[in-house]
């Protein structure tokens, strides 16, 4: 049995789809702050919440859980920065939690979301994975120190896990089943589509001055189920004895923020209103991931990198779940 904590989320969600077709049985631990119970079409689902240590208690008591999935974090990097509190105890105190409830059962495998925000500004792209962690906001802060509880974890009592880094997460289920589905949404490809589809009044470009080709800033766009092919992998990883690790999980190809407002434009058809802004404090102006290390180790290859074919998945969920 896979426990996946925060599998009623836009990631864990199509991770839970990909483990249930692959003849994995999942268990799933979510709160439903964030996430959605329509989400969890397979499996099954436990409503609990990491900050409550016997609720976590009760499902490894229920069910012979062998590895452990953790997508439970709050990710907005804004929040963060006005409430450092809610994300150290959301993010840190409640992973300790869970890992102290595993050692308690003697499950010792979990693949973990970490993100590119711990790298902050990068000194280089694409971004390997051994570059220097330098996270400029709280959110990212959290996640390297989850990371490096993982490494102690491992050294002290044999914790096996595999990190992974997330750059731009994006697109949605090609059947149609799953999505994202933020409440507010605060990513850039479904704010456009909810521009398109008049949800909006318009939408802001934040900066047009960057160094780059068109002055915006530049992103890694990966595709969800490109990520959940890389959690499957990680998984049969430890479960084959596979020693801890981290790995970037990117497509390795830049997309300008006008490129993919572009190209929205064109998925939908609908040529909608665009309002110019400032640029974000913290904006690094290119975000590339070099994802070589488990193209070679663990022989992931990204399938959807085109972004058309990217923008077209998630317009086909964004008018579904209208």
């Amino acid at each position: 049995m896979i426990l996946i904590v925060g599998g009623a989320g836009y990631i864990g969600s199509h991770v839970n789809k990909l483990l249930n077709k692959n003849g994995y049985e999942t268990v799933v631990f979510d709160n439903l702050e964030k996430g959605h119970r329509e989400a969890v079409k397979w499996g099954t689902l436990e409503v609990g919440d990491l900050g409550n240590i016997e609720e976590i208690e009760a499902v490894f008591n229920k069910y012979p859980i062998e590895a452990v999935f953790d997508f439970a974090s709050y990710i907005e990097v804004g929040e963060s920065v006005k409430d450092p509190e809610k994300y150290y105890l959301n993010n840190v105190k409640n992973t300790l939690n869970l890992l102290s409830v595993m050692r308690k059962h003697n499950v010792n495998k979990i693949i973990f979301s970490s993100t590119a925000a711990v790298f902050g500004m990068p000194e280089r792209v694409p971004i390997s994975e051994d570059d220097a962690k330098q996270p400029i906001n709280p959110y990212g802060k959290t996640k390297l120190m989850v990371e490096n509880i993982f490494k102690d974890y491992d050294a002290a009592y044999g914790l096996r896990f595999v990190a992974f880094r997330y750059f731009n997460a994006c697109g949605a289920d090609k059947d149609g089943e799953i999505g994202e589905w933020h409440e507010p949404e605060s990513h850039l490809i479904p704010i456009l589509l909810e521009v398109a589809q008049g949800k909006r009044e318009f939408f802001q470009l934040n900066g047009t001055d960057y160094a780059t080709e068109d002055g915006t800033c530049i992103r890694d766009y990966v595709h969800v189920e490109d990520l959940a092919q890389a959690h499957l992998l990680g998984l049969k990883h430890l479960l084959d004895g596979g020693e801890s690790k981290f790995y970037n999980l990117g497509s390795g190809k830049g997309y300008s923020n006008k490129q993919v407002m572009e190209t929205a434009k064109e998925v939908t058809g609908v040529d909608f209103k665009v309002v110019y802004g400032p640029r974000r404090e913290g904006d690094p102006d290119k975000l590339l991931a070099s994802s070589e290390k488990i193209k070679q180790e663990l022989g992931w290859e990204p399938k959807y990198t085109d972004l058309k074919e990217i923008i077209q998945t998630a317009w086909n969920w964004q008018q579904k779940k209208a």
